[in-house]
């Protein structure tokens, strides 16, 4: 019977990060940032304290990675569903619809939006969001025309970002689903203006009855 191949040591660091990144996401979300102490994200883990350290700097860069992670989940997930095939109207409404559903996602909108700015601070925070889900919709508003020429699309994109988050947490918050996607897919309709192909209502005809 042929043995097994011995890991790496790159495999055995990806594997140790990866258990650490993953104990203290579960941490966090059920206890918060505060209450969360290293002993416990190491034992969690199946590791010791100190291999923790060797890892990450201290709690704050493994929350970072957390949150890297999290951020990076969300862009793949908008990625996923606006393939290159898709019109550009068509990708930036499917790619709003996929950011509310990556939201979604146990503890997430916690963790990027709630505690991510407290522990982190918006200025990195916003980077964070700017290498991931806002590029997507930064790229998504230029491919679809948006703003033409009339606005800046950074601009826009910047507060329609906000809005997005603003929804995740209306509807983390209990919301009625439906009616925030409804609201938010209703806003991105009315910024890109009428479909191409949507045609004018015939005008009512002038001959005689």
């Amino acid at each position: 019977m042929a043995k097994t191949p011995a890991r790496t040591n790159r495999e055995r660091t990806e594997t140790t990060r990866l258990a650490l990144i993953e104990a203290a996401r579960a941490l966090f979300v059920s206890k918060g940032y505060g209450d969360t102490s290293t002993p416990e994200i190491a034992e969690a883990a199946g590791i010791t304290r100190g291999a923790l350290y060797h890892h990450f700097t201290d709690k704050r860069d493994l929350f970072r990675q957390v949150l890297v992670r999290e951020s990076e989940a969300v862009a793949a997930d908008i990625e996923a569903a606006t393939p290159e095939q898709l019109a550009p109207r068509e990708a930036l409404l499917e790619g709003s619809e996929a950011y509310l559903n990556a939201m979604t996602v146990p503890g997430r909108t916690r963790l990027l939006l709630i505690d991510g700015p407290s522990v982190l601070g918006m200025t990195e925070i916003m980077a964070m969001d700017d290498a991931n889900a806002a590029h997507s919709l930064r790229q998504g508003l230029s491919k679809a025309g948006m703003g033409r020429g009339e606005v800046s699309v950074d601009a826009l994109s910047q507060l329609l970002s906000a809005a997005f988050d603003r929804a995740a947490l209306e509807i983390e918050a209990g919301a009625d689903r439906k009616e925030v996607r409804a609201a938010m897919r209703w806003l991105i309709e009315q910024a890109l203006g009428p479909a191409p192909h949507a045609s004018r209502a015939p005008r009512a005809s002038s001959a005689p009855r």
